[in-house]
């Protein structure tokens, strides 16, 4: 079948992959092994038992649904949470088939919720291509929730059965008669099992909207039904609020995507270009548009899986990139003949990219098992984008130069940041120069037992430099305010003293120099005031680690320090608050009238001994963990909250505004 190029008008992509059967039914599910391990070691199958494993367990069932649209026999998902905790999701897929399976001697559907990868994606007749990270799928959910209840609708009828902690119930059974088709999931996650059992929405709506994107024509719904927590407070009416409904459709696929990654932004050219081929069994779709930021965005999927660590597809698509506008750039006489060619780097400043590749037996590799490693794709996705862009390139020839002139402009800020880069390392910390933030340092030199502070203001550092242990806590004072990073080019961003000062101290680099064996601190702390001036100092360093040194989040090195809010005494007793509902549960269990209550304003006010014992000592100390759990709802939030763009950040604090807890104007 031949070869497909479609590099802006998008359609249909054709492909020498096999149709799947509508003839779903128990031949095609093959038994592999059993599920005797989950409950024991849920972190090997779910990545841990906090909330990224909770969310998992969604992301799981709704897969399944997921690969029922990519056979082309589902085009609505129904994700919903109910009041009682529970979560569903609900298709109009094929059904789970029903019918006794003769190896197992039960029904299909209880071999799919009972045994460890069963299913009907192994022999690829009923699934060409399937997504899910770890492919356990609804057996692993069953296995970690207290119960779930099963309804599939096939055949002509209804068929229900219940599961307790994994484990069959009821028989299934056929509950009437229907002429409907799909599969309901509902489930309980078993805290037991989990730290928390508390869904974020936000969180899971991310990931709805990124498989909406990627599957247009695909409808997905999420429904809330939870009460709304500060209502219950407020003791408001008991009725609470209406279920919170969400609906993502999106029939422009990765190219809507583009647009909503970069709404609010000034973009080079519109619409997105958007590239698409089938080659050797897999098929490539790419969505890219440059903007007025300094921020590169590049999200790639396999499968539909977010492949955060890249892997060959990346690597084919950036190849393609320089070569293409290289190629063009010169025959446009863009680029003169003095000139060199253009960087890979040079052409990251701006670009937000989006890529999808479908494939047979996807490889995936790295620390977090999220990195493309089929060698093979790297030479089709260069091909397939190369002869797109030239395509893109000559039918809308205007779209070249604002690219071109965009990257001569960030080839000469890479120049400038190469100075301020070099001037950084000769006043690298290790070499013990008198630093701007004083920089008040441990005895200890193994990395991996010393912890930095930085710490908002003198009066703070100070407190912090005297209650520390000075064998393994280092002290980092800031002197004003950090620049804001989302709004600035590297060059700028490396003559910022405060920017300088971490990066010294940190000794590891940033960007494309950050050096892991170099960093002297494995656990960094960020500790603010717990006021607003506070909370904009820590989004500041927030957005510095995670824009441009991500690897210290990744590797689990960041923390945010978390000071009491009250000192309340009651007589000589005293005891520390972090919360206004820890501070009511508190002065409930004491006598009000010997009880006395100090609200802290800032670090300052406590003194060094109360500093040790509240905030830095290992032993007693609340500490937050920084990590991503989604990446594309993280890249966005930081775009909301620190880029120019003011509409969308007055839209995020109209939505939110409600959850905020413990303010202070």
């Amino acid at each position: 079948m031949p070869e497909e190029i479609n590099a802006i008008t998008g359609g249909a992509v054709t492909s020498d992959q096999a149709a799947p059967s509508a003839d779903y039914g128990a031949k095609d599910i093959q038994v592999l092994e059993g599920l005797e391990a989950v409950r024991k070691r849920p972190g090997m199958y779910i990545g841990d038992q906090g909330s990224r494993g909770l969310h998992h367990l969604v992301y799981e069932v709704v897969d399944n649904s997921i690969d029922e649209a990519l056979a082309g026999f589902c085009d609505k998902v129904d994700v919903t949470i109910h009041p009682d905790g529970s979560v569903s999701v609900r298709d109009n897929g094929r059904g789970i088939p029903t019918e006794y399976h003769p190896g197992a001697g039960k029904s299909a559907a209880e071999v799919v919720l009972t045994v460890l990868h069963a299913g009907g994606k192994f022999d690829k007749g009923a699934y060409q291509v399937s997504g899910g990270l770890h492919g356990v799928g609804v057996s692993v959910v069953n296995a970690l929730s207290s119960w779930l209840e099963l309804n599939i609708k096939r055949d002509g009828g209804e068929f229900v059965q219940r599961y307790e902690r994994g484990i069959p119930v009821s028989e299934l059974t056929r509950a009437g008669d229907s002429d409907e088709h799909g599969t309901t999931v509902r489930f309980m996650a078993d805290d037991e099992i989990f730290s928390t059992t508390e869904y974020l929405p936000d969180i899971l709506k991310g990931r709805l909207r990124e498989l909406a994107f990627l599957n247009p024509g695909v409808t997905i719904t999420f429904t809330d039904t939870r009460p709304d927590p500060s209502e219950e407070e407020e003791e408001e009416e008991e009725e609470g609020r209406p279920p919170q409904v969400k609906s993502f459709h999106y029939e422009g696929g990765i190219r809507s995507f583009v647009e909503y990654l970069n709404r609010g932004k000034e973009t080079a050219f519109k619409p997105p270009l958007r590239i698409q081929g089938a080659r050797d069994r897999t098929t490539v779709e790419v969505a890219l548009q440059y903007n007025d930021s300094y921020i590169e965005r590049v999200f790639a999927f396999a499968n539909l899986i977010n492949t955060v660590e890249g892997g060959t597809h990346v690597s084919g698509f950036r190849t393609a990139l320089t070569r293409a506008i290289n190629d063009e750039a010169r025959r446009a006489k863009l680029l003169k003949e003095k000139d060199a060619n253009l960087s890979g780097d040079d052409l990251k400043e701006g670009l937000t990219v989006v890529i999808s590749v479908k494939l047979m037996e996807p490889q995936f590799e790295g620390q977090t098992k999220t990195k493309l490693g089929n060698g093979d794709v790297k030479g089709i996705v260069d091909s397939i984008v190369y002869e797109g862009l030239k395509v893109a390139f000559e039918e809308t020839p205007e779209i070249l130069k604002p690219i071109v002139d965009k990257a001569m402009r960030a080839r000469q800020a890479r120049e400038a940041a190469r100075k301020a880069r070099d001037l950084v390392r000769r006043g690298s910390a290790m070499n013990k120069l008198d630093l701007p933030g004083k920089l008040a340092d441990c005895s200890n030199r193994d990395p991996s037992e010393c912890e930095l502070y930085i710490v908002e203001g003198d009066s703070a550092g100070g407190s912090a430099k005297q209650g520390r242990d000075r064998g393994f806590q280092a002290i980092l004072p800031l002197r004003g305010k950090i620049l804001n990073v989302e709004k600035a080019r590297l060059d700028k961003i490396l003559s910022n003293d405060v920017v300088r000062t971490i990066i010294q101290a940190l000794g590891c680099g940033l960007g494309d120099d950050y050096d892991p064996s170099r960093l002297r601190y494995h656990k960094i702390f960020l500790m603010a005031d717990a006021d607003v001036d506070g909370a904009h100092i820590r989004t500041l360093l927030l957005t510095l680690f995670y824009r441009h040194m991500p690897q210290i989040i990744e590797n689990g090195h960041l923390f945010v320090a978390q000071p009491p809010l009250y000192r309340v005494q009651e007589g000589k007793k005293v005891e520390y608050c972090y919360s206004e509902k820890d501070l009511k549960d508190t002065t409930a269990r004491m006598d009000p009238k010997r009880t006395s209550v100090q609200r802290y304003k800032g670090l300052g006010e406590m003194n060094p001994g109360q500093l040790w014992e509240t905030t830095m000592d290992p032993e007693n100390r609340i500490i937050l963990k920084v990590r991503v759990e989604d990446a594309i709802l993280a890249d966005e939030l930081f775009g909301i909250l620190m880029g120019d763009a003011v509409e969308p950040r007055r839209e995020f604090i109209e939505n939110h505004a409600r959850e905020v807890r413990n303010l202070d104007i």
